[in-house]
C-alpha cells in the first residue's frame, strides 16, 4: 500500500527529530567513535506506530547499539514527543530496527569486483533477511 502525503510528511518530521534525539543521547552518554543515522521512518496509516531504521557505523557494533536504543525507546519517544507536540496530536509508538542495506550493498559491490565470485560459489552470498 502506498504512503499518503500525510504519512510522508510525518515520517520526515519524525526522522529528523529522532535523529537529533539519538545524537543528543549518544553525546550525553559520551559514546565516541560511533555514528548512528536514521535512514528511514515509516508510519502506519492510523499514525499509531512508526518504524525507524537505524544505520550504525562501525557495522560490527550495530546489533548492540540497536538493542541499547530499543531499551531507551521510552526516553526517546518522550523527547521526540516534546519536539513535535505542536505538529501531532498523538505521538506514535516507536520501533527501532537495524538497517543493514549499506553492508549488503558493500558486499554485492565486492562480489561484482570479483573478490568473491558468487557464480563460482553461490553459497557466498546469503539470502537477505526481511525485517
Amino acid at each position: 500500500m502506498e504512503e499518503s502525503n500525510r504519512q510522508k510528511k510525518i515520517s520526515g518530521i519524525l526522522q529528523e527529530d529522532i535523529s537529533n534525539v539519538i545524537s543528543n543521547v549518544l553525546r550525553k552518554n559520551a559514546v565516541a567513535n560511533l555514528i548512528v543515522s536514521v535512514t528511514k521512518v515509516t508510519v502506519t496509516p492510523d499514525l499509531g506506530y512508526a518504524k525507524a531504521y537505524l544505520s550504525v557505523f562501525p557495522a560490527a557494533k550495530a546489533t548492540a547499539v540497536v538493542k541499547e536504543i530499543v531499551k531507551m525507546t521510552g526516553e526517546i519517544r518522550y523527547e521526540v514527543a516534546a519536539k513535535v507536540r505542536h505538529q501531532l496530536r498523538r505521538m506514535p509508538e516507536l520501533q527501532f530496527f537495524n538497517d543493514d542495506s549499506l553492508e549488503y550493498m558493500d558486499q554485492i559491490d565486492k562480489e561484482l569486483k570479483g573478490e568473491n565470485n558468487p557464480i563460482d560459489n553461490p553459497d557466498i552470498l546469503p539470502r537477505r533477511k526481511k525485517s
